[in-house]
């Protein structure tokens, strides 16, 4: 399974256990209009870093949360192997 994919069942997954309406999902879709809230967001991170071993938001000083969804995919992608 891709990283996308790996990222993009998640956030279904979550938005299923906390109850959220996802809209379409698409690279350009603000992560603000998925509709998570900070709980959400800390269960996603969460559970990315169990299954894919990093956390791309806590390997460096100067990384900066992402805006969009495809954003968010893309600091799991170019995560330094």
């Amino acid at each position: 399974m891709s990283v996308r994919s790996k990222v993009i069942e998640a956030i279904q997954q979550i938005a299923k256990e906390q109850h959220v309406t996802l809209p379409a999902l698409s690279d350009d879709l603000s992560l603000h209009e998925t509709g998570f809230d900070s709980l959400a967001f800390a269960i996603l991170v969460a559970r990315l870093e169990d299954e894919t071993g990093v956390d791309p938001f806590t390997i460096s000083e100067d990384v900066a949360f992402p805006a969009t969804v495809g954003d968010f995919v893309r600091a799991y992608e170019n995560v330094p192997a």
